[in-house]
């Protein structure tokens, strides 16, 4: 009898765990298979019943997870917005997915929605330093007059770093010898800093800019965090060398 319970006890855990696995799994064959089927439906209400059915919830879990992991918040707007703006956007790229190339739809989309939301943060930044006008800091400009030197310095220094550096990179990496993984890092620093530069530049956000490059070094190299972290050390060392080169010119 005792024997009998204990076997029935274990069931019962097993059983506990593989709902506990299922429910986790959000988006798997059938998911997949119901994206196929969406793309492959001839009428729009085809598609709504199988979005509705299918998809609508397991990419709603998606882009949540998505946006909290990554701690994608667009400043300005609500999380509500934000899903719903992201699921709005993937919802226009689900029929350029092609299931022939035996890829999976969960891996597109997540793609796709991560890569939407950066662009989305890197062009709210943009857009926020463009309208930074004269009258917005005209009375701190009239009680701290030496603020007007110090933001067009600011300003030009930072550019000035970034362009250098680049410079002095380029020649490190074709001089150098580096390993794989260091070379690889190099040139997606290049790729960054020529494409979103302005991340870089000093604003009230500094630690939200430093997730932003790691997602996107974590996004080009295929490197976890601790990994860039490691081979980052040379870099920052060629870093300084710009640094103290361009203050003694």
């Amino acid at each position: 009898m005792f024997l009998s319970d204990e076997s029935q006890n274990q069931n019962e855990v097993e059983n506990k765990s593989e709902k506990k696995v299922k429910k986790n799994n959000y988006f798997d064959v059938r998911e997949e298979t119901a994206v196929v089927n969406y793309i492959n439906a001839d009428t729009r209400q085809e598609k709504e019943k199988i979005y509705n059915s299918f998809l609508k919830e397991p990419l709603d879990k998606m882009i949540d997870s998505i946006i909290r992991r990554y701690k994608l918040y667009r400043k300005g707007m609500d999380y509500s917005d934000i899903h719903s703006d992201t699921h709005s956007f993937l919802m226009t790229k689900v029929d350029k997915f092609k299931p022939a190339k035996n890829k999976k739809a969960y891996s597109y989309f997540g793609t796709i929605c991560k890569n939407y939301l950066m662009g989305q943060i890197l062009k709210d930044q943009k857009e926020t330093n463009r309208k930074i006008s004269y009258e917005d800091i005209s009375a701190t400009l009239e009680n701290r007059p030496d603020m007007i030197y110090y933001m067009e310095f600011e300003s030009y220094d930072a550019q000035k770093i970034i362009d250098q550096f680049l410079i002095d990179l380029d020649q490190y990496l074709k001089t150098t010898n580096l390993n794989e993984f260091e070379l690889k890092l190099g040139y997606a620093l290049i790729d960054l800093f020529n494409s979103q530069g302005d991340i870089f530049i000093s604003n009230n956000n500094n630690k939200f800019n430093k997730n932003v490059v790691l997602f996107f070094l974590r996004e080009i190299t295929n490197l976890n965090t601790k990994e860039i972290r490691n081979y980052l050390k040379k870099y920052k060392v060629l870093y300084l060398e710009t640094i103290k080169k361009i203050n003694q010119r």
